[in-house]
């Protein structure tokens, strides 16, 4: 647990410099057709009306 916000922050950036020693190269899954279509999906879900 942290006590202060430079706590916080000094933990955070120790995180990303040993991710950051580790990372590998990202690679996408999908297609922009399929992620745009997921993301769409999911507008609507979110933009209707209540219940």
């Amino acid at each position: 647990m942290f006590c202060s916000l430079d706590e916080l922050k000094a933990g955070l950036e120790e995180w990303i410099k040993t991710w950051n020693e580790q990372a590998g190269p990202f690679k996408w899954t999908k297609t922009a057709d399929q992620i745009i279509d997921r993301i769409c999906r999911y507008c609507d879900r979110i933009s209707g009306p209540g219940p």
